[in-house]
């Protein structure tokens, strides 16, 4: 694997690069890059990377100017201490991130992730992130909800689209999404994760456990105490329980 770190601070670099070398000593770190500029002119005058590790603020900007400049054919890990809001931004555009300090094993799982989407990706002609459109999502402040999941199957991986996705539940620590087809299939999130990332004007959490797509609602129905009963669609014969105090919110939801 070919690779380059964008990074302007020398001692996260040369930590960085010592990690990567220790665990890829395979791969080949082309480059160390501190800016904007010097990005863009090595992008321009250079065969597209496999990998770059890229941190968010450079020192003569923000770094996804870089995909404003030039077209970039390569999949980025960000290296950031950027704040979380911003984080959920790009998430579901990038491979990864690395919050700083950055620890070896997540280093580890972000490259084994770039590994495993490469290995989809040889497989599919499914383009690249638009990365003009994310920068101008950021700057307009928008949220960028996560459209897509990567699901490990027996020999190799696929994509699976949240708009495919009638609801996700937690049983006994582990979530599942369940398809309006009624395949299910393990998401490596917490339900509380899975509600940051979601279209909130697609998804609901009805309670602690559950998120239900508002597709998959068939009606709801009142219940003692204040709480309502969810029913779903065919064949989602499972009544879903939402409390008192989530009821006016799901009511106003529903309408919205």
């Amino acid at each position: 694997m070919r690779v380059i770190i964008v990074e302007d601070e020398l001692h996260n670099y040369r930590l960085l690069k010592g990690m990567v070398e220790k665990l890829r000593p395979d791969w080949s770190i082309l480059a160390g890059l501190d800016s904007v500029k010097e990005t863009v002119d090595w992008l321009k005058s250079n065969p597209a990377p496999d990998l770059i590790f890229m941190d968010i603020q450079l020192t003569d900007g923000i770094s996804f100017s870089v995909f404003d400049s030039v077209q970039v054919d390569s999949m980025v890990i960000f290296t950031t201490a950027y704040d979380e809001y911003a984080l959920r931004a790009f998430q579901v555009n990038s491979i990864d991130y690395l919050l700083k300090p950055i620890k070896l094993e997540k280093l580890e799982q972000a490259i084994d992730k770039f590994e495993n989407v490469l290995n989809v990706q040889r497989k599919s002609t499914e383009s690249r992130p638009d990365y003009k459109e994310l920068l101008e999502a950021i700057i307009r402040g928008e949220r960028k909800y996560r459209k897509r999941f990567l699901i490990s199957g027996a020999t190799s991986y696929f994509k699976l689209d949240a708009e495919e996705i009638a609801w996700f539940y937690t049983e006994n620590r582990i979530t599942n999404a369940v398809t309006f087809k009624g395949k299910e299939y393990t998401i490596n999130l917490t339900i509380e994760k899975l509600e940051e990332q979601l279209d909130p004007t697609q998804f609901f959490r009805t309670n602690r456990s559950t998120i239900v797509h508002i597709n998959a609602i068939r009606k709801f129905e009142n219940h003692f105490g204040g709480k309502l009963i969810l029913r779903l669609i065919h064949p989602f014969d499972e009544p879903i329980m939402i409390s008192r105090l989530k009821a006016a919110e799901f009511k106003e939801w529903m309408e919205s």
